[in-house]
């Protein structure tokens, strides 16, 4: 490793605005997952990531918990790139939004920093026209999550709605394919419980509606 010593010359404005240039022209995907304690939207980012890495991509997770409970506010961040990604920050202005509780869709500080031209992958009933981000997004999408969990899954007090969100995201989204997210849900849930994974990822994929 080279190691430097002496006097630091700062950079030109024109050597900033080359650098500038070139990490605009990287294919980093910045995403950032919100939902609620025991929704699995850590485990879904986490099975994103293995399913990037298995397309020879790379991926970066950091989770941020918002209470120490079940049920408490939980808020992920992803990174997908073609290159290591060496950025350990925050992402406060993603390409995407992926939101697994209906009850978060509305909330600013979810909304908060989403990009113009931007994604937004939502748990929603609501045909994705009638949900206003404030912004001109690229492409909105909604998938009724919560239904597909009480039908796989039955109905329970904390719907499991990441892998039907997994589904979604590859049905409009060019970040991964649907075959890929197969093998690390089978892996994250073993047995009977990661084919019905498996069933509510196709399934997220085929009744997701976007605009």
């Amino acid at each position: 490793m080279a190691v430097f010593s002496g006097y630091y010359k700062p950079l030109s404005n024109k050597a900033k605005r080359i650098l500038g240039i070139v990490i605009q022209v990287r294919n980093v995907i910045e995403i950032r997952f919100h939902g609620m304690g025991g929704q699995g939207a850590v485990m879904g980012a986490l099975i994103l990531a293995e399913a990037a890495f298995s397309e020879g991509k790379f991926a970066q997770k950091i989770p941020v918990y918002g209470g120490m409970r079940r049920g408490g506010d939980v808020t992920v961040f992803l990174r997908l790139d073609d290159k290591p990604i060496r950025r350990t920050s925050g992402i406060y202005e993603p390409d995407a939004l992926v939101v697994l509780d209906p009850a978060l869709v509305g909330n600013p500080a979810v909304k908060k920093g989403l990009k113009e031209g931007g994604i937004a992958v939502l748990n929603e009933e609501r045909a994705p026209s009638d949900v206003d981000f404030g912004v001109v997004l690229g492409k909105t999408a909604t998938v009724a999550a919560t239904g597909v969990s009480a039908q796989l899954f039955g109905v329970r007090a904390i719907p499991i709605t990441n892998t039907t969100m997994l589904g979604a995201i590859a049905k409009v989204t060019d970040w991964i394919e649907l075959g890929s997210l197969f093998e690390p849900i089978r892996h994250a849930f073993p047995g009977r419980i990661g084919e019905l994974n498996v069933e509510a990822c196709k399934k997220g994929y085929e009744i997701v509606k976007e605009s």
